[in-house]
Parts: structure tokens; C-alpha cells; sequence
């Protein structure tokens, strides 16, 4: 297969040469049989790219199945026989023209798109060029009927409207079909202004019109409102605290210091929050699916439940609360979903939980046991979400190997048990530092393998920085794509492997820790020479992308901050490892610490113009402390 039709993304399912090809006219007419919205709007977008081809399009509105008398060069119709599967379309070009058979509307807006890339990878952009795409015949179908990407936005990122809709837009045309946004104190819920004052949370009238913009381009936006664990945003405060399992609070992953975590499953209470919660939030959504999360409930059983979960054990306990807020969820008529950590450390309660919950299977490492837990879901007759990551968060500039295979064994696994859907999470534990352009590769990737499964068993065999150069970055001079991808392995150089994490952003953003340790034991001053080398000579060719993309400059921005992070913490962890086997970072010699520090508050206000750009500014003073306590300890 020659090297454009290789750059088609989401890889087609089935796609043949044909012997002829077809020049597309100065004039070319398009032929669509329907006033859908999400369908005119690709037919728009097909419009605008043949104009920068130098193309003069026009387009008509037929009635019915059947092309209209009059010719037309390219022809659009919903054909419902054409494929058995849903989503499904044929395109076929030959030297007679174009035409796009969709199953339904999703499957012809799909065969829109990929009409749209072809003819994006065949313009070369001189003006007045002679555009001809090659005689193709593609039948195409997704291999997982629901593709999401759930976007973190409660730690401590809140996207603007723009930054959201601009993503939206993009992820629908790699045939991505639903969206979440991850929840814990980010929406304006009334009555409960104490928790999300300072968040710039999402209002309800925002929501509404992003579930307007999602759904003319078949995207389904899926409330998420975590409800069990991960509610330490709420119980800091009062009256809220009355119902944590710990008021006192916990020491927990999320918080640098003790504080109240998860709800008490005991307490009436809890419910009745989260039932008014439900009430304000599902009524924007049009989507009939609840993500209400119920994952990492680390305090459950040490608190005000332990006797009753001594008693009866804690996933037993835990099941009983599961079960009380699928009844609140079911009373406003959705479909629960919900992740499956603590359900699967007692396999025998499974078969318990109601047939029609949705369990949302996840794991970020390429070894994540994805086959073995599917299994344990689908022989208790549960529907099942595979769950991977981006792997960009805790990274700086992401986990590439990681997120690939990770990637490809949740698609491998998910299409072998019968899994329903391809759910790409992109997470921003510790001050969400990674800036969105880094987590392109991994939404990419998960776009690609969940509706083609095929290069899941090795996806190393996908070109990456071509994919992500083609329909990402658009970039002409080949640049970012190869960039993003060898960036996000900087982490492979230094020869320690961390779960969910990486030796790098480890090194400056704990850089209050004694890394002496287990995790990160094995480092060397030559190993981190070897890997400030290594990043320089990835980011050296930054500034000669060429992308074309009203975003270019900010995107070049991010990148070459990512990357002095990069450096600035291979030189802090080669101070430390010179200065004595255990230096803390206030123990390096004032000379090593200063210059440091000053790097470090230029590298800060940065972080902080960035983030402006697209995101609101609620949780920015959050994120920045991250920062701003590891330049305390080099400034002292």
C-alpha cells in the first residue's frame, strides 16, 4: 500500500486498489441526500479542504437513497443495506467520481472524514495543482461500537470552552464517539459554591452547549461525577466533612498532607448528596449513560465504617453502597457505569452486581492483566469498557512505549472478550503539568486502535509521527510528529522504570524526597548525562515545524517548556547524585542550588502563561505550588 493510504486514520478496516483514478475537477459538484447537521457540517469541512486544494466546490441537497438525475462528481447517501454494521461505511473513487455509502449518518459522517483525509494527504498545496486520488474501494466498520477519550479536568486543569470544543472537533474526526469529562469538584452546583469557588468549574448552560457541539458530530458527552472515593475536594469543608469515613482525614495519593478522602457508606448522608448532585448535573446531558467513578476508596473500613466492614468485609460493604447509588442512578432513568478496581479484588461478589452496570476495566501499564479481568466481567454477563491511558500525566512529555503498548493490549484484549467500548483516559495527577499537545499521541493511538484493532498487537508498526505530523499537528516540515514521539521517550534513557510515573518528573517535582529508595535506587549521573543529551538533540528542531494550525506558536511553546523541564531535572538529580548518596535539595551547595532556582522561577511563570492560553484559571495557584515548594527548598 503506498505511503499516503498507510497515513488514513483511523486505519480502514478493508480497502482495495482500483485501476482507475479520479481527477478531481477545477468544479467538483457534492451530491448529499440528507439535512442532518453533523452531516452538513463534514460536507462543509469536505468543502473548505478541497477550496485550499484550489477547488471551487458546490453542493446540493437531493431527496431519498437515490443520486439525484443531474451529475454530480462526489455523492453522499445514508444506504442503510450497504454494511450489516452500524457506524459502518463504503467509499468508492474511480474515474467516474466519488461516492460515500454511509449504514446510518455516524457511518457516512465517517466516510465524510476519510474522504477529507485522502484528499488532504494527495494536496500538495501549489495553487492550481493537478489533484487526482487514487481508485480506491474501502469498506469500513469499528471494531468497538463506543470510542471515548475522558479528558481530566478536576486535577487541576479546567479547559476553556475553545480548548474543549477545538479537541471535540478534532478527536470526531479520528471517529472517536464519546467524550467524558472526569468530575469531582469542577461543576457549579448550586448551593455548594464553598467547594468550587476558586475551580472556574463548568455551569450548566456550558455543558448544554457542548452536548449540543458534540452531538452534530456523533459524539455522545457522558456525565461523570466521581461519588464515593476522590471527593477530598468536598470533605475539606464544611458541612461536608460530617460525612467523610475519615473527618480527621488520611494521608492519600492525592494531597501532600492528611485530609478527609471518601464518603461513609453508612451515613445516610452521602446519599442524599449525591442524589441532589445527580439532579443538578444529568438534566444537561442528553446522553443517558453516568460514569459515577467509585474507584480507589482507600479509606474504606478505617473509619466510621470499619466495624460494620469487619463484619461483613469491605467489598461487601462496598457493594451495598455500590447498589444504592445504582438505584439513584436508574431512578433518573441512565445506564451506571463504573470502574472496576475494588469489585475485582473480590471476584466472587461479581455476580452480583445488576446485569446492565457498565464496568470500566483500567490499567495504564503495558502489562496491565486487561484479558484476565475481562474475563471475570464477562462470565458474570457484565458490559465491559477497556480502560488505558495516554500515559501523559506524571511524565511531563509522556510515556511513549508505555502508552503504545498499553494501548494496543486493552484493544487486543477488549476485542478478544467481546469488550463494548474503547475508553482512552488522560489523566492530570500532580498538578496536571503536561500540556495538552503532549497527549495527542496517546488520544491519537486509542483513536486508531479502538476502531482497528488489527495493528494492536504490535502498534509500533503504526508510523506515529507521521500519524500524529498528518492529522494532529499538521505540520508540513515533518517536524512534531517525530518530535512528540522521541520527547515522550526521554524517559527509557534514564534506565529506571516507575508504574504510572516516570524517573524524571519524579526527580524535580519530588525533589523533597530522598530518591535514595526502591524507585529510584538505580539511578546514575551517567545515565542522566546520557539522557540530558538525548532530549537536546530531540528538541533541537523545534522551531523549524511548520504547522498549520492557528495554535503553531503555542504548541512550539509547550514543547520547548516541557523540555527545559526535562533538562532542569537531570541537572538537579546530577547535583544530588555528585553532592552524596543521600542530598536532599537544601543540602546542595548554594552555588548548585541558586542558579537552579532561577531557572526554575523563569520555568514557573511560564507554566503559568501557558496554562492561560487554554484553561481557566481555577487550579492554576494549585498547580504552581507544586513547583513553587521544590523553589522554596533551592532558594533557602
Amino acid at each position: 500500500m503506498e505511503k499516503h493510504l498507510s497515513l488514513l486514520l483511523p486505519r480502514p478496516q478493508q480497502i482495495n486498489r482500483l485501476d482507475k483514478d479520479f481527477a478531481v475537477p477545477a468544479e467538483p459538484v457534492i451530491d448529499l441526500a440528507s439535512s442532518a447537521p453533523p452531516l452538513q457540517g463534514a460536507v462543509d469541512r469536505l468543502a473548505e479542504t478541497l477550496r485550499i486544494g484550489g477547488r471551487s466546490p458546490r453542493w446540493r441537497t437531493s431527496a431519498g437513497e437515490a443520486p439525484s438525475t443531474h451529475e454530480a462528481h462526489i455523492t453522499l447517501r445514508v444506504h442503510p443495506t450497504v454494511l450489516p454494521q452500524p457506524q459502518s461505511y463504503r467509499l468508492a473513487i474511480d474515474d467516474a467520481g466519488i461516492t460515500a455509502l454511509g449504514a446510518d449518518e455516524p457511518g457516512l459522517f465517517y466516510g465524510v472524514w476519510t474522504l477529507i483525509q485522502l484528499i488532504r494527504l494527495y494536496t500538495s498545496g501549489t495553487p492550481g495543482e493537478h489533484l487526482v486520488l487514487p481508485g480506491l474501494l474501502i469498506a469500513d466498520w469499528p471494531d468497538f461500537p463506543h470510542r471515548g477519550v475522558l479528558l481530566d479536568v478536576s486535577r487541576d486543569k479546567v479547559p476553556t470552552m475553545e480548548t474543549v470544543f477545538d479537541l471535540v472537533d478534532l478527536l470526531a474526526t479520528w471517529k472517536i464517539n464519546q467524550v467524558q469529562l472526569y468530575m469531582e469538584h469542577t461543576f457549579a452546583y448550586r448551593g455548594h459554591e464553598v467547594v468550587w469557588q476558586h475551580a472556574s468549574p463548568f455551569t450548566g448552560e456550558e455543558i448544554e452547549a457542548l452536548d449540543a457541539f458534540c452531538r452534530n458530530r456523533y459524539v455522545e458527552l457522558v456525565p461523570n461525577q466521581n461519588s464515593f472515593g476522590h471527593m477530598h475536594r468536598w470533605l475539606i469543608h464544611e458541612p461536608y466533612r460530617r460525612l467523610a469515613e475519615c473527618p480527621e482525614g488520611i494521608a492519600h495519593p492525592f494531597s501532600p498532607s492528611p485530609e478527609p478522602y471518601g464518603l461513609c457508606p453508612v451515613d445516610a448522608g452521602s446519599l442524599t448528596l449525591l442524589a441532589d448532585l445527580y439532579d443538578q448535573l444529568l438534566p444537561h446531558f442528553s446522553s443517558r449513560q453516568f460514569n459515577v467513578g467509585l474507584d480507589e476508596t482507600f479509606d474504606l473500613g478505617q473509619g466510621r465504617s470499619a466495624a460494620l466492614c469487619t463484619a461483613k468485609g469491605r467489598e461487601r460493604v462496598y457493594l451495598d453502597f455500590l447498589r444504592e447509588i445504582y438505584h439513584l442512578v436508574s431512578e433518573r432513568g441512565c445506564t451506571m457505569q463504573c470502574w472496576s478496581d475494588v469489585l475485582r479484588q473480590r471476584p466472587e461478589l461479581v455476580g452480583e452486581l445488576p446485569k446492565d452496570v457498565i464496568v470500566l476495566e483500567w490499567g495504564y501499564e503495558a502489562d496491565h492483566p486487561f484479558t484476565k479481568h475481562n474475563h471475570l466481567f464477562g462470565a458474570a454477563g457484565l458490559k465491559v469498557y477497556v480502560c488505558p491511558g495516554t500515559s501523559s500525566w506524571n511524565s511531563l512529555a509522556g510515556r511513549t512505549e508505555n502508552a503504545l503498548a498499553n494501548l494496543g493490549n486493552a484493544a487486543t484484549a477488549g476485542r478478544s472478550a467481546g469488550a463494548i467500548g474503547f475508553l482512552t483516559t488522560d489523566w492530570g495527577d500532580n498538578g496536571h503539568l503536561q500540556p495538552l499537545p503532549v497527549s495527542y499521541l496517546g488520544l491519537l493511538a486509542g483513536a486508531g486502535l479502538s476502531w482497528c484493532s488489527a495493528d494492536a498487537p504490535d502498534p509500533r508498526r503504526l508510523d506515529m509521527p507521521a500519524l500524529l505530523d498528518a492529522h494532529a499537528f499538521r505540520d508540513q516540515a515533518a517536524v512534531m510528529g517525530r518530535l512528540a514521539y522521541d520527547l515522550g521517550n526521554a524517559y527509557l534513557h534514564t534506565g529506571v522504570h516507575l508504574q504510572n510515573s516516570s524517573a524524571l518528573f519524579h526527580l524535580l517535582i519530588f525533589a523533597d524526597r530522598n530518591f535514595h529508595g526502591p524507585a529510584l535506587g538505580g539511578l546514575s549521573v551517567h545515565a542522566l548525562e546520557k539522557t540530558l543529551a538525548y532530549i537536546n538533540e530531540v528538541v533541537a528542531p523545534l522551531s523549524k515545524a511548520r504547522m498549520a494550525r492557528p495554535d503553531a506558536e503555542d504548541i512550539i511553546a509547550e514543547f520547548r517548556w516541557v523540555g527545559d523541564m526535562l533538562r532542569l531535572a537531570c541537572r538537579l538529580g546530577i547535583a544530588r547524585l555528585q553532592a552524596g548518596p543521600h542530598t536532599l535539595v537544601s543540602a546542595l551547595p548554594r552555588a548548585t542550588r541558586i542558579p537552579l532556582a532561577d531557572e526554575l522561577r523563569g520555568l514557573l511563570e511560564r507554566h503559568r502563561g501557558l496554562w492561560r492560553r487554554r484553561n481557566r484559571p481555577g487550579g492554576l495557584e494549585d498547580s504552581a505550588a507544586l513547583l513553587e515548594r521544590i523553589l522554596t527548598l533551592l532558594a533557602a
